[in-house]
């Protein structure tokens, strides 16, 4: 644990993992130094649509589903004219946390403001002559940083956030390419930004997430987290895994294939486990996390900036 609060940075691949190669050495890099697992899903609603299915997966991440299935009722617009919460804002779930959501996603925009983030799309963060696929990384990576107080490599007392998400989507397959290329340039640039012994290495912390997006049954297993007992007649003899269960009970809805793929990494502060490469099969085998439930992800980053109580173990 840290002896003063972090400041958080996600950058959030949106049906980015299945475009990962041995090219990008950067996020391989990446995942030899941070503690690896996975963030399991609910499976998807019959004839979702791309956009909704965008909407709701991030809704996971943040814990809000119920928020969403609620904003996705007949009531919305009667909700949002009145100005009514559906549930409590970021700040007041997470003890004050300024959070803000990059995302040229407007249904994600539209979701996020309602919950209480800043919404910013990519082009506020550079030059809007450029777009970002072809800004120079460390311009793009320099303005998150100020955004979390760190600026010139060193950590300013106050900042604007104390976390903030980037979202990229896939999209069409050439830009799924695209952006790759832009999170592998900009993971590239935060490691050097935020190397062991600087300010900034030893108050930031960086979660990588990579989705499937959306999923078809040929994906179910070869990449499936159940292991070989839990597949078999042997299941009856082990217990239930805990990304399964909520609150004592078997959860009802959990999608075992294609759940999203997390890194995280802080110098001094995570735990480094024997994965090596940014990849399905490397977290299965050698990942420090191993699964939990994508609704836990949040609590579990707030932890570590001090904005939430310890989630699990």
């Amino acid at each position: 644990m840290a002896d003063k609060p972090s400041r958080g940075l996600v950058l959030y691949g949106d049906g980015l993992a299945r475009f990962i190669n041995s090219s990008h050495t950067h996020l391989h890099s990446f995942a030899s130094r941070a503690c690896c697992g996975f963030l399991s899903l609910p499976h998807s609603p019959p004839s979702e649509s791309e956009d909704a299915r965008i909407v709701r997966e991030f809704a996971e991440l943040l814990d809000a589903s119920e928020a969403y299935v609620s904003m996705s009722g007949e009531d919305t617009s009667k909700v949002a004219c009145q100005g009514k919460s559906l549930m409590p804002t970021i700040s007041e779930r997470f003890m004050g946390m300024r959070a803000a959501i990059v995302t040229d996603n407007p249904s994600l925009r539209s979701f996020g403001g309602k919950l209480g983030f800043t919404v910013l799309q990519l082009v506020d963060l550079i030059d809007s002559s450029h777009p970002l696929a072809e800004s120079p990384h460390d311009v793009v990576v320099s303005e998150l940083l100020r955004l979390l107080g760190f600026q010139g490599g060193k950590t300013l007392e106050a900042s604007q956030y104390d976390l903030v998400l980037v979202h990229m989507v896939a999209g069409e397959k050439s830009n799924g390419g695209k952006n790759m290329k832009s999170v592998h340039g900009l993971v590239g640039e935060l490691m050097h930004m935020a190397e062991p012994g600087s300010e900034i290495g030893s108050r930031l912390h960086i979660s990588l997430v990579m989705s499937y997006g959306t999923v078809s049954e040929n994906d179910d297993l070869s990449l499936s987290v159940l292991n070989t007992n839990q597949q078999t007649n042997l299941s009856l003899l082990f217990p239930r895994q805990s990304y399964t269960m909520k609150g004592g009970h078997p959860r009802e809805n959990v999608r075992h294939h294609c759940p999203m793929l997390i890194a995280q990494w802080q110098h001094a502060v995570t735990r480094k486990d024997l994965a090596e490469t940014f990849s399905f099969r490397d977290f299965k085998e050698h990942g420090g996390n191993l699964t939990i439930p994508a609704d836990r992800f949040l609590h579990e980053v707030a932890f570590k900036l001090w904005k939430a109580p310890k989630y699990g173990a």
